[in-house]
């Protein structure tokens, strides 16, 4: 049995009370709780309406990729639920850009032969071979009429 737990003082509660507003306050003066009073509830991509609870599913997501881009007008914000603002940062990758400095390198050559180096070549091949199988089998299904090649008097 868990021994109980003994109220704080009044004035050690005071203490963690005094710690919540000013935590509250630097809450407020962030960009998610500036956007979140700008800018409507809703999903500006998929337009899913958020309240109560799931309003912690809405993010803030930076247009242009920046963080440190957070104008007082909201301007570089908008709203995305996090599935939406997973899809947006995929985009972004497969575009070649991380956060917007550098294009993302691919991996590196391995030292052991790519099996798929030269499949184009191979299908190429194939496609002709095929092509010149059509014929043949054109030929043999039809053959030319033999009473045209002899000659007959």
């Amino acid at each position: 049995m868990r021994p109980k737990k003994t109220p704080p003082d009044p004035a050690q509660a005071e203490k963690i009370f005094a710690e919540q507003r000013r935590d509250a306050e630097l809450r407020q003066k962030g960009y998610r709780e500036r956007a979140l009073a700008l800018l409507s509830h809703v999903c500006a991509s998929c337009g899913r309406e958020f309240s109560g609870k799931r309003l912690s599913e809405l993010t803030v997501h930076h247009k242009d990729h920046n963080h440190q881009n957070n104008p007082s007008d909201g301007s570089n914000w908008e709203l995305l639920c996090i599935y939406c603002h997973d899809h947006e940062h995929e985009k972004y990758q497969l575009k070649g850009l991380v956060d917007g400095s550098a294009p993302v390198t691919g991996p590196e050559r391995s030292a052991i032969g790519n099996p798929f180096a030269n499949l184009d070549s191979l299908l190429k091949e194939k496609k002709e071979d095929t092509g010149a199988d059509k014929t043949k089998n054109a030929t043999k299904q039809n053959p030319p009429d033999q009473t045209e090649s002899r000659n007959v008097p």
